[in-house]
């Protein structure tokens, strides 16, 4: 019944989704094995995608080849840009997603591919053999061969579900968990270790009064996230906040001696950056009131998500609490919230590649790796796919530095620090973030896709190739042609910027601060004549460009510095113990990490300059 495979994509989440289409666009023949066909892309918490950082990612998965923006485009129900307070490096694209819809246009976008069969039933075991992996084995004791292994298998490995004192088995609420693998991986020798995340109820959309709540509209002109000709947004439903208040965060604190979190039941460690409701008003107890955003589960549900209202309380207590949020008094619930903990494998077992160092064949993408976020996962996901398949070809990894993407500096945190509590990605992770904005993901990965030969690029490549040139000649225009004071003082007053005196190219104007260029376009009508000819976005890219120019080369410069360490290769080989000028720390991280370049070397944890010089010398640098 089953041939033998290239790749086997085991769990059918976010991760398991773009590491399906990745493999299947490099030729591979893929097996998506999935305990259930129904949730195939199904977002288990939140209805959204993107956020801080994150949107620069689901816009770099698309450049690269990738379906997430594609399908959000073509689901979401709301788009806001997040950040435009700030500079152009930290704006972050953010949707609200229809959620049944966006799940079923995953399913179909995957059994649309001729390279994807599918099989519904839950993993239990790897066919391992000298330590290389050669394919699955399912609960019903079959045996499907393949060349390669990627797990995507999120929370449901030894999964269980807390909610007050009531615990129980599950990966997601309604399913159950995923048995076997972790025992087996760990008697291949990988070391695990668990994690928690959680998820608020949802309400009954019908029961909650809106008036008491602030309205949170879409951008008036919304962005979207695909490079591709997908639709724009036309109709957006809006969110609503509202705020917990000091008799909620009393009610909840009557329920502290039943919760999991504080009671010991629950080990794993939780999310830093999204903790629970009770985790919240305990470690900022001076807080009187924590934000709630009340977010829409698509346009044909009444299901609502009460973001920032995770929790693992008792049910009545959350219910008890939950009336006294305003907006709430007559809420009735669908289900309550609860936390999950859930086995990880601490992504320093891994390569850059997201091979595993301990069976060969084998890849680790997503909540596997300790990771947290739909965007995350997706990343890791296309990027295993991909080496997968490449693998496969017996070509060389794809692997992104940390100047080419975020994507480059995720992966690299995990591998070569590793994680101990759910990893998630923030602008201030990414060193070179100036140059790594979500406006050039395509210019910067698009190009980098082809190569690989992934399939289907063709009308990419041709927007890319648009694009640049279009960028490049607004950058001329700005840069040769001049503007007199009569044409700009006016304009310049307004924003309390020194007037000029003599005519100077637009360009000099455009560097100031507080330069806005619409309002230019106001005062110098032949600076708006010229940019109606061309795309928004490359407008808004052009002009990014040239306002921090300055900072830009720094940026590209110290990434070139950085970028020699990275061609400075380590052989396979090499007996760290045996450099005795090394630390004894970094002979014991060396030996165990095992680092392909010096670059690499010198971001693990323990790694100190000197030691990093040692190794230059011993490789005749």
């Amino acid at each position: 019944m089953f041939i033998d495979y290239d790749v086997i994509v085991v769990g059918g989440g976010h991760a398991g989704c773009e590491a399906a289409i990745a493999a299947a666009n490099l030729g591979s023949k893929v097996l998506l094995a999935t305990m259930n066909m129904q949730t195939i892309g199904q977002m288990s918490c939140n209805p959204a995608m993107g956020g801080v950082a994150k949107g620069q990612i689901v816009r770099e998965i698309d450049a690269l080849g990738g379906y997430s923006g594609i399908i959000t485009d073509h689901t979401m129900i709301q788009f806001r840009m997040l950040n435009k307070s700030k500079g152009p490096a930290m704006w972050s694209p953010r949707a609200q997603s229809d959620r049944h819809v966006f799940a079923r246009m995953w399913r179909n976008t995957i059994e649309a591919n001729p390279n994807i069969d599918i099989w519904q039933e839950m993993v239990t075991g790897l066919i391992v053999k000298d330590n290389r992996c050669s394919g699955i084995v399912t609960s019903m004791g079959i045996e499907i061969n393949s060349k390669t292994v990627v797990l995507t298998n999120g929370t449901f490995l030894n999964g269980i579900i807390h909610i007050g004192e009531k615990q129980m088995g599950g990966g997601r609420a309604g399913e159950r968990a995923a048995k076997g693998l972790t025992e087996q991986l760990v008697g291949l020798g990988f070391e695990s270790g668990r994690m928690k995340t959680g998820t608020p109820a949802r309400v009954d959309g019908r029961s909650l009064d809106w008036s008491q709540m602030e309205l949170q509209p879409g951008d008036t002109e919304p962005g979207k996230f695909s490079f591709t000709d997908t639709p724009p947004l036309t109709e957006q439903v809006p969110c609503h906040i509202t705020y917990t208040n000091q008799k909620v965060h009393d009610v909840l604190r009557t329920g502290f001696d039943r919760s999991p979190m504080f009671n010991g039941r629950i080990r794993g460690i939780g999310p830093r950056y999204c903790p629970s409701i009770e985790d919240k008003i305990d470690r900022f107890a001076d807080r009187t009131r924590h934000q709630l955003f009340v977010e829409p589960e698509g346009r044909d549900t009444c299901e609502i998500y009460v973001n920032g209202f995770s929790s693992s309380l008792p049910m009545d207590v959350q219910y008890k609490a939950m009336v006294h949020i305003p907006g709430f008094e007559n809420a009735k619930m669908f289900r309550p919230g609860y936390a999950i903990e859930y086995d990880f494998f601490p992504p320093t077992q891994l390569d850059i590649s997201l091979e595993t160092r301990l069976v060969s064949n084998l890849f680790f993408a997503g909540q596997i790796n300790g990771t947290t976020g739909y965007e995350e996962a997706a990343s890791q996901g296309y990027m295993a796919g991909l080496n997968a398949a490449l693998k496969v070809q017996e070509k060389e990894p794809f692997v992104l530095k940390r100047s080419e993407a975020y994507i480059g500096v995720l992966i690299d945190d995990l591998v070569n620090k590793g994680t101990n509590e759910p990893y998630r990605m923030f602008t201030s992770r990414a060193e070179y973030r100036i140059l790594l904005r979500q406006d050039n993901s395509d210019l910067r990965l698009t190009p980098l896709a082809e190569k690989l030969g992934v399939q289907g690029l063709e009308s990419r490549l041709e927007r890319v190739a648009i694009k640049k040139a279009s960028a490049k000649e607004i950058k001329q225009f700005v840069s040769k042609t001049s503007v007199s004071p009569d044409d700009i003082n006016g304009y310049l007053a307004t924003i309390n910027s020194a007037p000029i005196k003599q005519k100077i190219k637009i360009k000099n104007i455009l560097t100031r601060p507080n330069i806005n260029v619409h309002d230019i376009c106001e005062a110098f009508p032949v600076l708006a004549e010229y940019l109606e000819n061309h795309d928004k976005e490359t407008v808004e890219m052009a002009m990014t460009d040239i306002k921090y120019e300055g900072y830009i080369q720094k940026e590209k410069d110290l990434a070139d510095k950085m970028l020699r360490l990275e061609d400075v290769n380590l052989k396979p080989e090499m007996d760290f113990h045996k450099i005795t000028a090394l630390s004894m720390e970094a002979r014991e991280k060396l030996s165990e990490r095992k680092p392909r370049t010096i670059g690499q070397a010198s971001r693990i944890s323990g790694i100190s300059p000197s030691d990093v010089s040692v190794l230059l010398v011993h490789c005749g640098r």
